[in-house]
């Protein structure tokens, strides 16, 4: 490998991280949320506490994950409030299939559900950018929520305490899992050049 090919693949490799790495700070979107929807609606202990929570916790949530999106972002109310509706519908779901309980089986299948709806949500939003592979998002975002309720509630956090959503640990994970959604949409812009 010559110099000018080493140049071009570290280039390559660069500009394929910095989304990744405007990506992971969205983690701080789960806790900013579910702190916000724990002060104004209290814990999810019934349908309305859900809807409301949920729609909170994902409002928020949707604002600092656009903000972390970048590049060709796709429409910012469509993303941010699809978001919001997509959290309220999948914990008020979620909540209600496994009735309220917290133990870490029924978080799972909670923070499944959630993910499932936020993605469908947000799903929509990027459908103009990704087409088709849009699909994809609804499933890796179910199972990395999952994935994020099963390491905060491994690690001992209060789940008790019915929050909107799980802790940081959870959700650094999540943000990590879900780093894919930037780099689709970078290759996307660069397809469209």
């Amino acid at each position: 490998m010559n110099l000018q090919t080493a140049s071009k693949s570290a280039v390559r490799s660069r500009s394929r991280l910095h989304p990744v790495l405007r990506w992971l700070p969205t983690f701080a979107g789960f806790p900013l949320g579910g702190f916000a929807a724990q002060l104004l609606v209290g814990p999810v202990n019934g349908p309305v506490a859900a809807a409301a929570g949920g729609l909170i916790t994902g409002l928020v949530l949707g604002a600092v994950q656009y903000l972390g999106l970048g590049g060709r972002r796709p429409d910012p109310v469509r993303w941010i409030v699809g978001t919001g509706i997509g959290l309220a519908i999948g914990l008020l779901a979620g909540a209600a299939a496994v009735d309220h309980r917290t133990t870490l089986g029924a978080l799972v299948v909670q923070g499944a559900l959630s993910g499932l709806a936020v993605g469908a949500a947000q799903a929509v939003a990027l459908w103009p950018q990704l087409g088709r592979r849009a699909m994809l998002w609804p499933a890796m975002v179910a199972a990395s929520w999952a994935a994020g309720w099963a390491v905060t509630t491994a690690i001992g956090v209060q789940v008790e305490s019915q929050f909107t959503v799980f802790g940081s640990a959870g959700a650094i994970v999540v943000a990590a899992l879900t780093s894919v959604l930037p780099i689709a949409l970078q290759r996307a812009e660069e397809r469209a050049r």
